[in-house]
This record gives structure tokens, sequence and C-alpha cells, in this order.
């Protein structure tokens, strides 16, 4: 055989995924595109599910809830943001599984076995997430956000009365859109934790003793992340300092397992040795 032969031969495979690639990529976009055009129609309903925790935290303090349209095309652009967003959550099911379809011809059985529970608690802990933030964040932020407004009449301890200038909110819809989907994406994706760290630990990037010997490091990280992501109130501080946290020691759990797992069978295989610090590691 020539070279100008094998070369054909070797790229006609490449051809193929690309085709396969490129026929995938179609059908995600289009399942995007059609989920999209279904939250365009209903975006009114969605925005007023959205705004529910703002007319909540309003109501408690007599307040109507009202938002503005700063500029004339805001109210076009807020309803693209939800058309976005609903899109790429309708969409994701079919996306998933055009790219599951075009990874999975090329893995082996156990492969296939590992990854399809990621590809299925993925989504699950984004929503559960993205619960969290709406259910228990964001009530608690409004509330720390509204907590600064003033009235225009002032009373002293001593009763007299003076008159300030008021500070009320009267909010953009764009801007409050903004706020609350930064929110329960930031927090969908923190969620995500125990899916990489699984992941990581299932391809031996990372050890249940290895995330037990991080774990002071870990918790000064979600410190941080607590005091960033969150209104500077102790209270959901210290909510989401419990929960991320816990979500990181149910990752160690969950590597702990994978790592008994693989000890197992390279046992049965003879694989395995005893160094001389006690850890247990592969005879590869």
């Amino acid at each position: 055989m020539s070279t100008h032969d094998e070369m054909e031969n070797s790229s006609a495979p490449l051809m193929e995924h690309l085709t396969e690639l490129r026929e995938r990529l179609i059908k995600s976009v289009l399942a995007f595109i059609v989920g999209m055009i279904i939250c365009f129609t209903v975006w009114n309903p969605v925005f007023n599910f959205l705004t529910e925790p703002l007319c909540d935290a309003l109501a408690v303090r007599g307040q109507d809830c009202d938002l503005q349209f700063i500029a004339l095309e805001e109210g076009f652009f807020v309803a693209i943001s939800i058309s976005l967003l609903g899109g790429l959550v309708l969409g994701f099911p079919i996306i998933s599984y055009q790219l599951w379809r075009f990874v999975a011809p090329g893995l082996y059985k156990n492969e296939k076995g590992a990854f399809l529970p990621f590809m299925i608690a993925s989504p699950f802990m984004f929503l559960l997430g993205a619960a969290f933030a709406y259910y228990v964040i964001t009530p608690l932020a409004f509330g720390f956000f509204l907590g600064f407004q003033q009235e225009n009449v002032l009373t002293s301890d001593a009763g007299a009365s003076t008159v300030a200038a008021g500070i009320i909110f009267q909010g953009s819809a764009k801007a409050y859109l903004s706020l609350t989907i930064k929110f329960i994406v930031a927090f969908g994706l923190r969620f995500q934790l125990p899916v990489l760290l699984t992941l990581m630990g299932k391809a031996g990037l990372v050890s249940a003793r290895g995330l037990r010997g991080t774990r002071k490091y870990a918790m000064v990280g979600i410190l941080i992340v607590a005091a960033l992501a969150t209104p500077p109130d102790v209270i959901s501080q210290v909510i989401l300092f419990v929960v991320v946290y816990g979500l990181y020691e149910v990752s160690i759990q969950l590597v702990a397992r994978i790592d008994r797992t693989r000890e197992a069978k390279l046992r049965s295989e003879g694989l395995w040795d005893e160094d001389e610090d006690g850890n247990d590691e592969p005879n590869l």
C-alpha cells in the first residue's frame, strides 16, 4: 500500500467523526433554539416567578413590587435573557444526549458505566443548587439590600422629627433579572463540587486521603467564597459555608468509596502493594 493510500485511509475516520460532530452540534443548537422560542412566548410568567422573592421582601416592608424599564429596549432584552436561560435548561436533556451519543462509541463498557451517572447527577445537582439559591439565598440577600432604604421623615430618640432625603428602592427589571440569574447560576455551579471531585476520584486524580489532608485549606477557600458570593450578613454566609462544606465532606465519602472499590479490584489482581508508610498503592 502506498503512502498516499495510507493517508486516505487514516483521514476517513476523522472525516466521519467530524461529520457526526457536525450533526450532533446542529441537533443541539436546534434544541436550544426551540427551547428559547418556547420560553420567549412565556417570558412574563417566568419573570413573575423570578420576582417572587423580591415581592415577598417588599411586601414585608409594606411596599409595592414595582420594577421599571429604564431604557426603551430594556423589556425586549429582559425577555431575551429569560429565553436564553430557559432555552439552555429545556434543551439540556437533548444536548447532553447528543454529547453522550458522540463520546459513547469511544468508551469501553466500564467507562460508559462510570461516565453515564455523572451526566445524570450533574443537571440534578445544578437544579438543586439553583433551588437553594432561589428559595434560601435570594430572600436573605434581597432583605439585606432593602434594609438600606430610608424614609424621608426621621424620628430621633427624643421624639423630634426631621426631614431627610428618602431612599426608596425603584429597581430596574434588567438589573434585577441579571442579579437573580447570577445567584442561580453561581450556586448551581457550586453544587457541582461532589460531581467534579467524584469524577476526578474516578480518574485517579484525587484520593480521599488527599482530600482529607487538604480539609483545612478547603475550609478557608469555602469561607472566602461564602464572603464573596453572598451579601455581607452573617446568616447567609454561614448558610453557604455549611452547605458547601457539607458537599465537600460528601465528596470525600464518595471518593473513599471509589478508592475502596479500586483497591479491592487491584488486590484481586495481585497488583496492590503496601508501602513503608502504610499507604496502599497499586504495584503497576
